[in-house]
């Protein structure tokens, strides 16, 4: 059966591109990125397209000729420059069921979320459920999955979010930290999503995707905490419902240029309202269960790398934004001194000292606000320490003897070159 995956490199998507592999399929994956889908799950066949933008059924044509079956694992959490949740969950797989029903794509499976309905509050959750919807009404032999909490070793989506909050060293400070929630293994969702396709289940159904039990969000954190290998939280304090919205807020202004934090105000929204389903549905389909919280985080062993990168959550927006700061700064003292700093390369004469100051003030913001857009920020890291490098080297021709001054005017360029080496190192959106 040769299936098509969309969203096929992102948290959930991949795991089922491989889960159908191992399993025999020929999987084709569908991404904004052909090269990140090739680099991530290398095994498979990739086509590079905008979901957002296939909105008529005549744009999905030539992507479904030779499918047997469409897999949606495509999602964003939040509207921003590079998504727009209607587009993307709504109006381009309403085209998508269309089309796979013109080209008799007969199997169609939908992933979708506990409580997204049409009144929902959330944008999230209400354009979810639009598309869920469309894929009922549309005549196909289709199957929609709805998965909890999903914990996998991949770094994204509500993982990421656990860990960072794993990660912070003392406290563990959380909103609504009492509400509900049911996980769900990431292998159990592939795993899910083969036994579909492989007709285990019956059709035309939703599923709730998740285990047994509920916990309350502090404990899954503390789960976490353990299954990473960090000590106990000393203190466990709960953030008032206003500074959450404050959270929420600067994450939200982040996303407009381009970070997509864990912290956005929709994620934060959707844990205080519980992330509950029922189990039974599957659990009858199947004859089985789906793993626990303890077995889901006990298949998972915590290692240096989870710690790292719990730790890194915390340290590289802090790092990314004082070094653009840093910059920005620097450009800005610059131009309102101009006379004072051109006045310390005088050698050079009025109007190149001046000019050189100038010059470099604008470099300076320049690199600065690259690093604040998400796209551009291993790129203003990276000539972060090339410029660096330049001052330097034309600091020392021009004026060597500031290597000697006591404030250390040369000295202190180099921990900023190592700042942003390690920024540059470090921005991995996937």
């Amino acid at each position: 059966m040769r299936v098509l995956i969309l969203g096929g490199y992102g948290f959930i998507g991949a795991e089922i591109m491989r889960a159908l592999t191992a399993a025999g399929f020929d999987c084709v994956g569908l991404g904004r990125s052909p090269a990140t889908g090739k680099r991530l799950v290398p095994e498979a066949e990739w086509i590079g397209a905008d979901i957002a933008t296939l909105d008529a059924p005549q744009k999905w044509a030539a992507k479904l000729a030779g499918m047997d079956a469409v897999v949606n694992a495509a999602g964003a959490l939040q509207d921003g420059p590079r998504d727009h949740l209607a587009a993307i969950h709504h109006h381009a797989i309403a085209a998508l069921v269309e089309a796979a029903a013109a080209a008799d794509v007969r199997r169609f499976v939908q992933i979708s979320a506990p409580g997204a309905e049409l009144d929902a509050s959330t944008a999230f959750m209400r354009s979810k459920a639009a598309g869920d919807a469309a894929v009922r009404a549309a005549g196909l032999n289709w199957t929609i999955l709805k998965p909890g909490l999903v914990l996998g070793r991949s770094a994204y989506g509500g993982t990421a979010l656990l860990r960072l909050l794993a990660g912070l060293p003392v406290a563990t400070p959380l909103v609504s930290g009492s509400a509900r929630v049911q996980t769900v293994s990431i292998d159990d969702v592939a795993a899910a999503v083969v036994a579909v396709l492989n007709n285990e289940t019956p059709a035309c159904r939703d599923f709730d995707l998740v285990e047994d039990d509920t916990h309350s969000l502090r404990d899954i954190v503390r789960g976490m905490r353990r299954q990473i290998g960090f000590p106990p939280a000393r203190f466990e304090p709960d953030v008032p419902l206003f500074a959450a919205r404050l959270i929420g807020a600067v994450a939200d202004f982040a996303g407009f240029f381009g970070w997509r934090s864990a912290l956005r105000s929709t994620a934060l929204t959707v844990m205080s309202e519980e992330v509950i389903g029922d189990p039974k549905a599957w659990r009858e389909a199947t004859g089985r269960s789906l793993k626990s919280l303890e077995e889901t985080l006990a298949a998972m062993p915590g290692t240096a790398q989870d710690r790292l990168y719990a730790r890194a959550q915390l340290a590289l927006p802090v790092m990314t934004v004082t070094l653009a700061g840093f910059w920005i700064a620097s450009g800005v003292v610059g131009w309102f001194q101009l006379e004072k700093a051109a006045a310390l390369v005088s050698d050079l004469g009025e109007f190149w000292s001046k000019s050189a100051v100038a010059a470099g003030s604008f470099v300076d913001v320049l690199v600065g606000g690259l690093m604040l857009n998400q796209r551009t920020a291993r790129a203003g890291a990276t000539l972060s320490v090339g410029v660096s490098l330049i001052y330097l080297f034309l600091g020392t021709m021009i004026a060597p003897h500031f290597w000697a001054d006591p404030l250390g005017v040369y000295v202190k360029i180099i921990p900023a070159i190592a700042l942003g080496l390690a920024v540059a190192l470090m921005l991995e959106e996937r």
